[in-house]
């Protein structure tokens, strides 16, 4: 039920500006804490094992939490579960950054990530119910994936920047004064929808098992690489995620307004598309990872030398996502996708060539940062349109859940995956006693680009295969004749 709409592109322009703003915020803080951890560390006298959890514990909670977050959005107002979401996530930004101890730290890091899975989901809703099907989404779409994809190399850089010139705390304190100006702007910018649906059924028992399901797989996924993947309490904890996981499908399969209602996946591109967005994030969320350690430990940048280098990247993202949302009205959606994957794919191949002694960032970093810059923008915009067209508006929130969920499990499967694929090479090296330690991190580093170069290449083929030709075509002439239709027949 729409309670008020935006009728100029004035309006829809300011909606889409904090929409953005807001989303740029909610990427930076999966990445911002990365160049202040040694200094939370000490401040905070973390143990080395206990210090990623800084970081695991947003992950956990925000991907854990997506598809109980995009069900709110629908059922009690979008709207409103963005504006509730930043006064949670702006809240528990302000007890981080005053936090005096690891457990402190620790929850306050855990609602960090569960404001953003309330606010994520909803913000791309609102997107999705606002702006017509055609150019006018596709063009918010393209800003969307802009902010989304350089909020990952932004934060590194402005990490760097607020720990160097201030304190770890900043990094934090940064998110309240913007969370809570856009949870003010947004009652008087945004429109307020909720699904038409005869039932307000918040399927209790559906939301408890999925989010502890999603959660247990992202924890058991991170932290694999501690306690190792062969290990009983990693094998018990993904035992667990598929008993969970199967008690959430029984229980949907014979409810009447379940939480996930498998009729969604009638879409073959909406299931194409989740596939790819996972195989997305498990190559690309590694990518900032491993380069963020061969600058500093092979290259010997400093944390803030090490963040302004990802200036290229992040610039070339905000290029290649407006390209890639005029490139998907002409040609439609999934050549652009299948273009975007192939050149990920080329970029980690040529991040595979850094050398262990005399690189430098001209000669090895820039080029392919830049290629795969291009790569994410032109991928980003055309998989979530794809995992959006054809949906229904009731379940506008229901499907934004699922495309941000399959990118963060898949980027915490593919972190997991890849940690462990440079890991094992690097220990291999060092004791056969022929390599140096820098040697050796390099050859690590560069096994795991050439096997995320392999996940892109995988999702460029199922791309190929699962996501449906008819629909793209069809999403392309309607761009093309400014048609507002939404062309749910030919996604089927």
């Amino acid at each position: 039920m729409q309670n008020n709409t935006l009728t100029t592109p004035r309006a829809k322009s300011f909606a889409l500006l904090l929409l953005a703003m807001t989303q740029f915020v909610l990427v930076i803080d999966a990445s911002i804490v990365n160049v202040a951890m040694p200094s939370i560390g000490r401040a905070l006298k973390f143990s080395q094992a206990d210090l990623s959890w800084v970081v695991n514990a947003y992950t956990l909670t925000f991907g854990g939490c997506l598809l109980l977050g995009g069900r709110l959005a629908d059922l009690l107002g979008r709207r409103r579960m963005f504006t509730i979401g930043l006064i949670l996530f702006s809240g528990a930004s302000l007890a981080g950054g005053l936090a005096q101890s690891e457990a402190w730290l620790i929850a306050a890091r855990a609602v960090q990530g569960l404001g953003g899975a309330i606010v994520s989901p909803a913000a791309l809703s609102i997107i999705i119910t606002t702006f017509s099907e055609g150019p006018e989404r596709n063009r918010a779409l393209g800003v969307w994936g802009a902010v989304a994809g350089a909020g990952g190399a932004a934060g590194v850089l402005l990490g760097g920047i607020l720990t160097t010139g201030l304190s770890w705390r900043w990094v934090l304190f940064v998110n309240v004064p913007i969370g809570l100006a856009s949870a003010s702007l947004a009652p008087r910018l945004l429109p307020e929808s909720r699904a038409q649906t005869d039932t307000r059924s918040f399927d209790l028992p559906g939301a408890v098992t999925v989010t502890a399901g999603l959660a247990l797989l992202v924890y058991a996924l991170v932290d694999a690489v501690n306690v190792g993947w062969g290990s009983t309490t990693t094998l018990v904890r993904l035992a667990g995620t598929v008993v969970l996981i199967g008690t959430f499908l029984v229980l949907e399969s014979r409810r009447r307004a379940p939480l996930m209602p498998f009729s969604i996946f009638r879409l073959p591109t909406l299931r194409g598309s989740n596939t790819v967005a996972l195989l997305i994030g498990m190559s690309l969320f590694s990518m900032f990872f491993f380069i963020s350690l061969y600058m500093q430990q092979v290259l010997h940048y400093s944390a803030l030398k090490a963040g302004f280098s990802y200036l290229p990247l992040a610039v070339g993202i905000i290029v290649a996502a407006g390209a890639a949302s005029a490139a998907v009205t002409r040609l439609g959606f999934k050549p652009v996708l299948i273009t975007g994957l192939l050149l990920i794919a080329g970029a980690l191949l040529w991040f595979s060539r850094v050398p262990a002694y005399g690189g430098s960032y001209m000669s090895n970093l820039l080029g392919p940062s830049l290629l795969a810059a291009f790569g994410l923008g032109l991928s980003f915009v055309p998989v979530t349109i794809g995992a959006m067209i054809g949906t229904r508006p009731h379940e506008a929130g229901l499907a934004s859940g699922l495309v941000n969920t399959a990118q963060q499990v898949g980027g915490a499967l593919g972190l997991a995956l890849l940690s462990t694929v440079a890991n094992s090479r690097t220990h291999e090296l060092l004791t056969s006693g022929h390599h140096t330690v820098t040697s050796a991190l390099t050859q690590g580093f560069q096994r795991a680009f050439m096997v995320g170069a392999g996940f892109a290449l995988l999702g460029a083929l199922l791309a190929a295969l699962l996501i449906s030709s008819r629909a793209s075509r069809s999403h392309a002439r309607a761009a093309a004749a400014g048609s507002e239709a939404v062309v749910s027949a030919a996604a089927s």
